[in-house]
């Protein structure tokens, strides 16, 4: 395991898990800065977070990716709001091996998906280590050209035709599941429209992308895929809206 993985699992378990406000004094940096709509910038603020966290709150984690100082969590919140949160946590750690910077993403969690899959199931652990740069370097293409380009023609050249699990909440599994979910929400005037890609995490078979772009309304988009034989075999994503304000002036991205 990474040092970075481990700082995060261990910081997070604290904080998230055992909800101890005193692990801010072990764990975050004194710059640490925020993107997340849910908390205000600095370590006071994420202090002042986890000493309100309810009764009932626990994290239910599914995967993560670590990636050089990039560290990935995906998973399920409950107790946040009334109703479960899937979620993308990224965090940035920094050479004194402590949380720096903080990003995220959550969505309420569907029990009955187009596909029968939840938002979070599926392999857990990144495996083909040694082709990570080479699935990165897919992924990389993949957006540039299909989700930015909107080249759907050349979707075959990257999503297999044979295998593709869908954990979207409103697509069904392959990519016909796919393209019919694409034409109902184009009629819903939500065009998926891709702008930047502003971090690529890979660890492995995992390629997480943290977009900016449309889906009706401004969103950040949060798409893990599994490669497998060079291919998109599998997919999970959160799209969440931009809120017009947020509790900090660092931005969402």
């Amino acid at each position: 395991m990474s040092n970075a993985k481990n700082t995060v699992l261990t910081a997070a378990g604290e904080l998230f898990g055992k909800k101890d406000p005193s692990a801010v004094d072990r764990w975050v940096a004194a710059d640490y800065r925020q993107h997340s709509a849910l908390a205000a910038d600095g370590p006071e603020a994420l202090r002042r977070l986890v000493a309100g966290l309810p009764e009932g709150f626990r994290y239910e984690g599914a995967r993560v990716i670590a990636d050089g100082d990039l560290v990935a969590l995906h998973g399920t919140y409950h107790g946040f709001g009334p109703d479960p949160l899937v979620a993308f946590d990224i965090f940035r750690v920094d050479a004194d091996g402590k949380l720096a910077e903080h990003w995220d993403a959550l969505t309420p969690l569907v029990k009955d998906t187009a596909s029968g899959r939840s938002q979070t199931d599926g392999p857990t652990e990144p495996a083909d280590l040694d082709k990570t740069e080479a699935n990165r370097a897919l992924v990389l293409e993949f957006a540039e050209k299909v989700l930015k380009g909107a080249d759907y023609s050349v979707l075959t050249d990257y999503i297999s035709t044979e295998t593709y699990h869908q954990h979207n909440p409103e697509a069904a599994d392959g990519l016909d599941g796919f393209g019919a979910a694409a034409a109902k929400w184009a009629e819903q005037g939500k065009n998926l429209v891709y702008k930047t890609v502003h971090k690529v995490i890979a660890e492995g078979d995992f390629v997480l992308l943290q977009s900016e772009g449309e889906f009706g309304v401004p969103v950040a988009y949060y798409d893990l895929f599994r490669v497998q034989g060079g291919k998109l075999v599998e997919h999970w994503d959160v799209i969440a809206p931009v809120p017009t304000e947020l509790p900090h002036s660092n931005g969402l991205f």
